[in-house]
């Protein structure tokens, strides 16, 4: 009888242990930074996706990629300190689906304040208008862009844009979109001289791998 209740014991902890095991595992997995691989028209480009740094922001892009809906959206702006209409000027490239529709709607706003991810050279971040209003427009920082972060001039509401990954492969694929001829028509003045004539595509974006680079 005392074997049988040892036994009976040394199994249940076997399945509470396991339990544990497996729920610590994915909790691991859901805060693990992701490797996607963005392929486009002009070449690919591989972005670690800061999970745990910008919760918010990584998690609903992710979202859009797993249900592929990044897929055939195109880079149709370019911004340089030679054709940009705001201030500071900026370097950057931007893209999505253009009208920004999400099947999960509008997220939070994740400052640089709150995640400490900068605008530095390779950064993806959310395009936005007003605070909680982005979708799926992203941008790509060409150079180190302090003016996007948090406190910064280039919004008038100071809270700058939410960076959520860094390009780490395929920054000469960046650079090649930010040299795309643009100068296609627009209705937005703010955007005059910025609309890229042939739009790079997005063929896809898929997880590469999870991660956890420092």
């Amino acid at each position: 009888m005392m074997q049988g209740s040892r036994c009976f014991r040394l199994g249940l902890f076997v399945l509470m242990f396991s339990s544990f095991s497996s729920s610590a595992l994915a909790a691991d997995a859901d805060t693990r930074n992701v490797l996607v691989r963005m392929t486009t028209d002009l070449g690919v480009i591989d972005i670690e996706i800061s999970v745990e740094a910008a919760p918010i922001s990584a998690k609903n892009f992710l979202r859009l990629v797993d249900g592929e809906h990044m897929d055939g959206t195109e880079f149709y702006r370019t911004v340089s300190p030679e054709n940009d209409n705001g201030s500071p000027p900026i370097a950057v490239i931007q893209g999505g689906n253009g009208s920004g529709d999400s099947p999960f709607g509008p997220i939070a706003h994740e400052t640089t304040q709150d995640t400490g991810l900068l605008h530095l050279n390779g950064a993806i971040s959310m395009a936005r208008g007003d605070v909680g209003t982005a979708t799926t427009e992203v941008f790509i920082c060409v150079g180190d862009q302090p003016a996007l972060d948090f406190g910064a001039l280039r919004n008038p509401d100071g809270q700058g844009f939410a960076v959520f990954g860094y390009v780490v492969s395929g920054m000469d694929v960046v650079q090649a979109i930010h040299q795309q001829p643009a100068d296609a028509p627009t209705d937005s003045a703010y955007m005059k001289g910025q609309i890229i004539e042939e739009p790079v595509k997005i063929i896809s974006i898929r997880r590469v791998a999870s991660d956890t680079h420092p």
